[in-house]
């Protein structure tokens, strides 16, 4: 690299900086580029290897980038779901002395799908509405922080498959600004950015022929607010509870929970009268699950999958009649018994297929499957031998796979994905 550029960072990579900053990222020559699945964007974005994992640049002005940067770090603190930012690129200059954008570079998701990647031919009715309520529920978690996005869709969203459903991840913080606590205006304003982006985006995968002639755009697009608006009031209305009623409380932090949230603290206040209970959650951030299932086993998964992994831990406990082991002594025996021998039970040149969780997740549906199919008690270790030799050996890796595989994608690609190698009968169980 001939000239010299700055680069503001935690830590920054030796390759990092040998790359051709000197040049357009639209410029970049193919080597260079990771082809990889994107969202629509107003910028220039590019993927690359580095020797810790796969990147992504995006060209922007400085001021931009400086904000994105920090912006998405004060959401990593918080726990909410985004990309991770690496670094930003300013000062570029062509050898010509032309000035360039900077460059603000994030670690990519693994496993993750942009919008527009989850569909090859058209996108189901099903499939959609898992899209718009995983939304919904990274739009609340953003809004319970004080995060104003300013430019929600689902364009500037990644999707990770999470146990048959999925989780949603922030990867456009661009206009998003941080505030102590929004206002119902902000919310609604958020929510009607939501609304009418959607819409439009559904509009377009409808025009081209993408979409399930019966699904109403309009009509997808509202069910955000009510997915969001449910979601909300779950966790932050007050109730009155009555003194013969105490029970009721417990109900509220159990529903909590089962909607993925932990409970900081309860806020309970009796009535003038003294015959009402006024309760109100103080709800920190979601995972409640997954935070459980990582202490347990050290395993980091989505909040679905840990739900899921946890149901099995519990069934294990039961089977192998355990009552009075300590819950940590029972984890480390599922986990050394159960999960690792089903994820090594693959082959190594299948090992990319899928994350380790979420194998796990198709397993036991596999099981499921193969037991309602045969009316028996199908063991584990015929399960995971008949879902890998039929249908992991069939799947395409989670990283989508693009046609050609290298090369700047500056036109439209053909994206295959991986449900349209599956069995036509599992295309409604991952």
């Amino acid at each position: 690299m001939s000239v010299p550029v700055k680069i503001s960072a935690a830590f920054v990579a030796p390759d990092l900086i040998t790359l051709p900053w000197d040049i357009p990222l639209e410029a970049w020559p193919d080597e260079l580029i990771t082809a990889l699945p994107k969202g629509i964007s107003r910028h220039v974005v590019r993927f690359t290897q580095l020797e810790n994992g796969v990147v992504a640049l995006k060209e922007t002005t400085a001021e931009l980038a400086a904000s994105e940067y920090e912006m998405l770090k004060l959401l990593q603190k918080a726990n909410v779901p985004c990309v991770e930012p690496l670094a930003v690129v300013t000062g570029r200059n062509s050898q010509l002395g032309d000035e360039l954008p900077a460059t603000l570079i994030t670690r990519h998701l693994k496993f993750s799908m942009p919008f527009r990647a989850l569909y090859s031919t058209t996108l189901r009715p099903e499939t959609l509405t898992r899209l718009i309520d995983a939304l919904a529920l990274l739009l609340v978690r953003l809004h319970n922080i004080g995060f104003f996005w300013g430019d929600v869709s689902l364009s500037n969203t990644l999707f990770v498959r999470d146990a048959g459903s999925f989780a949603a991840y922030l990867v456009d913080a661009e206009t998003g600004r941080m505030y102590p606590s929004l206002t119902p205006g902000q919310r609604e304003h958020d929510l009607e950015i939501a609304r009418v982006n959607i819409a439009g985006e559904l509009m377009d995968l409808q025009a081209g022929g993408r979409m399930d002639e019966s699904i109403d755009p309009v009509a997808i697009s509202d069910r955000i607010m009510a997915a969001y608006e449910a979601l909300w009031h779950a966790l932050n209305d007050p109730e009155l509870v009555d003194e013969a009623e105490l029970w009721r409380i417990q109900r509220r932090v159990n529903h909590l929970n089962d909607l993925g949230f932990d409970i900081e603290e309860l806020e309970i206040r009796t009535d003038d009268s003294g015959t009402k209970v006024r309760i109100q959650p103080k709800v920190v951030d979601a995972g409640h699950h997954a935070r459980r299932l990582l202490r347990l086993t050290g395993l980091d998964t989505e909040e679905n999958q840990a739900r899921r992994l946890l149901n099995d831990l519990d069934e294990y406990r039961a089977r192998v009649s355990l009552p009075n082991l300590d819950e940590e002594v029972v984890a480390h025996l599922w986990l050394t018994r159960v999960f690792e021998p089903v994820v090594r039970s693959v082959p190594e040149q299948l090992g990319h297929k899928l994350e380790d969780a979420e194998l796990f997740h198709q397993v036991l549906e596999h099981r499921w499957y193969m037991s309602e199919q045969d009316q028996r008690d199908v063991p584990l270790n015929e399960a995971v031998r008949d879902y890998i030799e039929n249908v992991l050996v069939n799947r395409r890796d989670e990283e989508m796979i693009i046609d050609p595989p290298t090369g700047v994608i500056t036109a439209a690609q053909r994206i295959i994905d991986a449900e349209d190698d599956a069995p036509r009968d599992w295309r409604d169980l991952v």
